[in-house]
């Protein structure tokens, strides 16, 4: 994930890569509501349900999760009210998503 940074006169205008969620695989947007310990944190997802999501090592050594942010989730095949947490968006990756109007209206708080 690399931002690009272009240059015209005064105006700069700011490129950023950002993931999103493969449908076909079920993943979908998620607010992070509320931080339960042990890994573990209360999410609010795209379709109106509230998970309990699993933070991954790979994701909770690399970046921290906060109340608030937007992230990728996956949920689980065999228990519905349980996901994983694939992907953490900056707050400028947020802002972003917001004003090209991809994230569902329900989530949209950026």
């Amino acid at each position: 994930m690399s931002n690009v940074t272009y240059n015209q006169g005064d105006q700069s205008e700011e490129i950023l890569r950002c993931p999103y969620p493969n449908k076909k695989e079920g993943e979908m947007f998620g607010i992070a509501d509320q931080l339960l310990g042990a890994s573990r944190i209360k999410i609010m997802c795209a379709d109106g349900n509230s998970r309990m999501g699993r933070i991954p090592g790979k994701i909770k050594k690399r970046m921290w999760i906060r109340e608030g942010d937007l992230v990728i989730i996956r949920p689980w095949d065999f228990q519905d009210e349980k996901c994983d947490v694939l992907y953490r968006f900056t707050k400028t990756q947020s802002s972003h998503l917001s004003r090209r109007k991809v994230l569902p209206k329900n989530l949209d708080i950026f």
